[in-house]
């Protein structure tokens, strides 16, 4: 057979009500020095997306030049190249 739960919910509900929450850091700052944090916090988000996008432009623009590098280099087209003829036969 299966246990049967003793739990009552007005029980929970009486224990939930007298515990206090304990006080957290933001409610002991004041509201000038949590604003401050908040825009400091901002910032440094906005910086860091900054940064990715620079560098993600940078992998791009590497990437770019490496290609055209590429596409200059007799050998890499005559490895890389279908030896098919007759696709470029009119």
């Amino acid at each position: 057979m299966a246990k049967k739960n003793k739990f009552k919910p007005s029980q929970a509900g009486q224990k939930q009500a007298g515990e206090e929450k304990p006080a957290t850091l933001k409610d002991l700052l004041r509201p000038d020095v949590l604003d401050k944090l908040k825009g400091a916090a901002q910032e440094l988000k906005d910086a860091e997306e900054k940064r990715k996008a620079e560098l993600r432009k940078q992998e791009e623009e590497a990437r770019a030049a490496e290609k055209k590098r590429l596409e200059n280099d007799f050998e890499y087209l005559l490895n890389n190249s279908k030896m098919d003829w007759r696709a470029n036969k009119s």
